[in-house]
């Protein structure tokens, strides 16, 4: 998930001048760019916290089958833990700023790295599906807390003619977390157990806040966020059908994406060995697709998302009706990764120019909906993969991304013209 700030970084425009080196609150509530060097270590502990997150965030979906067989539980049951961890998200992302509005923001960002090598410790241990929950719930907080003040810090840890590249360093650690998450995670269950790929999610999350420790800088608060915002910009329309598209789209492809190795081991019959390549192939195209997407977004968001939406309908219809076949699964796996790519940038910046003046509150918005999106795909595709079996994850996703792709072509930005 990306920032809205990434895209329109002139959007935001500070209402005094500040002391060098220094920030101040701007109109719209966000801390200005910074006028001192850029802290590249530090944005470097950025980026790898967002490698630990997303990492740990998606770690069910590649061991989900093994977890629900451990814990005495069904498929459909142990991929609530993704739902867990998307829905305290979505409530995390809009409130942690509010609730830590008075405190140092590095102290926040070791507090929600700090939650984030007790969420690794706990599902590495949890003997119940109780305390697995838990440790997912303690993750959610982690992840909304972060998402939500990526790119504000990101503004004061580099100049703003560095933004952009400091924001595409950061966000590396999403396409690497993509890339080695699932097939990494799936090798480690198969030799190991699952619970191995949690500690070692957890050795992760400690180096993560040894570094945060030795390079993030003093960040006090220069804004107060109001709840007020948020209200207003849900009283605009742009807004309401960019955030309606989402929860469409993203909803659709995660139902998919959550339970594909269920499908994969169910309907294809592929080994163990064989997922983990599908799933590695799955985090390549990801890779590739972000860069992808961000070039058709460039030109054009509404387009981006409805060839991404398209492409992934198109795709989880494939795999209801040739998914028996190894070959079929094993290029549409991959395809779905790489059409993916076109959503994190394409609804950002749709999200930005819906609310151009609020930029950062429209992008808390923007991360809550994205995860109530993953709560809900993971919640109805885990309900019909329980009724129909491991095809109920597509058969959803074709539904809503048909019906998030219509909407988006219908009521989606077009450019603008002079």
């Amino acid at each position: 998930m990306t920032s809205p700030s990434t895209c329109c970084p002139a959007a935001v425009a500070p209402s005094e001048v500040a002391p060098a080196g220094a920030a101040a609150t701007t109109a719209t509530g966000t801390a200005p760019h910074t006028t001192a060097p850029a802290r590249w270590p530090a944005v470097a502990s950025l980026g790898l916290g967002v490698f630990g997150l997303v990492t740990a965030e998606f770690l069910p979906v590649s061991l989900l089958t093994p977890m629900a067989a451990d814990l005495g539980v069904s498929a459909g049951a142990a991929g609530q833990t993704v739902t867990a961890t998307a829905l305290v998200g979505a409530v995390a992302a809009p409130t942690v700023p509010l609730l830590t509005r008075s405190l140092d923001r590095r102290h926040v960002m070791f507090g929600l790295t700090a939650l984030l090598v007790l969420s690794n410790l706990l599902a590495a241990t949890a003997s119940s599906m109780a305390v697995l929950l838990a440790a997912r719930v303690l993750l959610g907080v982690a992840l909304g807390g972060f998402w939500s003040m990526s790119a504000a810090l990101a503004m004061r840890l580099v100049p703003e003619h560095l933004f952009a590249r400091a924001m595409s360093f950061i966000l590396t650690g999403v396409s690497v977390a993509t890339v080695c998450a699932a097939p990494l995670g799936a090798w480690m269950g198969e030799l190991w157990g699952w619970r191995s790929a949690f500690v070692a999610a957890g050795a992760v999350s400690l180096v993560t806040l040894a570094v945060q420790l030795g390079t993030l800088p003093s960040l006090p608060p220069v804004s107060r966020p109001d709840l007020r915002v948020l209200a207003q910009l849900l009283t605009r329309p742009p807004v309401r059908v960019a955030l309606l598209a989402v929860l469409l789209v993203i909803s659709g492809h995660f139902a998919g994406f959550t339970y594909i190795r269920p499908l994969m081991e169910d309907i294809t019959r592929l080994s163990v060995p064989a997922i983990s390549a599908v799933l590695l192939a799955y985090g390549i195209g990801g890779f590739f697709g972000n860069f992808a997407g961000g070039w058709v977004a460039g030109r054009s968001e509404r387009q981006a998302i409805v060839l991404g939406g398209a492409l992934i309908a198109l795709l989880a219809a494939t795999l209801l009706l040739g998914g028996r076949f190894p070959l079929v699964t094993a290029i549409a796996v991959p395809l779905w990764g790489f059409a993916f790519g076109a959503f994190p940038v394409g609804f950002q910046t749709w999200i930005v120019r819906a609310a151009p003046d609020q930029a950062e509150g429209a992008g808390g918005l923007l991360v809550a909906a994205f995860q109530i999106a993953i709560a809900s795909g993971a919640v109805g595709g885990g309900l019909l993969v329980d009724h129909m079996g491991a095809l109920g994850g597509p058969a959803f996703a074709v539904v809503t991304l048909t019906l998030g792709t219509a909407l988006t072509l219908r009521h989606g930005p077009r450019p603008v013209t002079a």
